[in-house]
């Protein structure tokens, strides 16, 4: 399979991740099939890739005539049996055996030339294509949030994921516009391994009352980081961030340098998730 192969690419969750990528695929001249378990959730990630085109038109990255091929190139599912596709991307909830019953069922409805992708933040390309008949096919393509702006792609290679695979997906980052860079199958791979201690350390500041959430993101900020690590967790998801620190505490048999925070947990028990929810560790109209 090659590049110029590739004509259709379904993106399985419609959150924020999901409809990122499926602006990014679309924007790149693909036909695109954007899923959800939960069809409420497709008229409300339409609605936010209009807002994000917008955006674009009104800062000059984009064209009316951009928005409008982008649009078309787009489809909303309400069916998982609509996933038919050369190449599916899923960005669902990181739990193991949920990514496992779904990748199962898609590979059984797709063509053995398919390659399926995981968007996955933490979670072993290897484990998730365990259980898969044809796990060469299977590959890591992870995205940062925003997705539609981000231009880093991780592409990371399971025990049983085929050379030629990762390459494909390599190049493909390359045509939608992305930085993509290779990685071999670690917990966390390469940014959320080395990116985590800037949350972890922020929160245990706070834990141990050093200083409180905006003193601790302005300190960050003026001494250079675009955002401090509030901010950015409030951008991510807090329940996204909390779930991939999780995911490396016990990766890494509960060493305690990735020990989630207690205050980031409460914040996830209590629903205040962000940007998305309207509250994490600020609020928002």
């Amino acid at each position: 399979m090659q590049l110029s192969d590739i004509k259709s690419i379904a993106i399985v969750g419609a959150g924020t991740m999901g409809q990122g990528i499926a602006q990014v695929c679309a924007m790149a001249g693909f036909k695109v099939i954007l899923y959800d378990v939960n069809a409420d959730m497709l008229p409300k990630a339409e609605q936010r890739i209009v807002q994000n085109l917008d955006k674009g038109i009104e800062r000059g990255k984009v064209t009316e005539q951009q928005k409008t091929d982008a649009l078309a190139n787009l489809t909303l599912a309400i069916e998982e049996s609509s996933l038919k596709a050369d190449l599916i991307i899923e960005a669902i909830i990181e739990k193991l055996e949920i990514k496992q019953q779904l990748f199962q069922r898609l590979e059984e409805i797709n063509e053995e030339h398919t390659i399926l992708a995981s968007n996955t933040s933490s979670i072993p390309i290897t484990r998730i294509a365990a259980q898969l008949k044809r796990p060469q096919n299977f590959v890591g393509m992870h995205f940062f949030n925003p997705a539609h702006i981000m231009k880093l792609v991780e592409v990371i290679s399971g025990a049983a994921t085929a050379p030629e695979v990762a390459s494909l997906v390599y190049q493909l980052a390359i045509e939608l516009g992305k930085t993509p860079v290779h990685a071999k199958d670690a917990p966390g791979f390469i940014v959320n391994r080395v990116a985590r201690h800037f949350y972890v350390e922020g929160l245990k500041v706070l834990e141990e009352g050093v200083s409180d959430v905006n003193g601790i993101d302005r300190l960050l900020e003026t001494s250079g980081f675009k955002m401090g690590p509030y901010r950015l967790m409030d951008l991510i998801g807090v329940d996204t961030n909390y779930s991939v620190t999780d995911s490396m505490f016990n990766a890494f048999h509960q060493d305690s340098k990735f020990r989630p925070s207690r205050i980031q947990q409460q914040k996830v028990d209590a629903g205040h998730h962000g940007r998305k929810s309207g509250r994490g560790f600020y609020k928002y109209d």
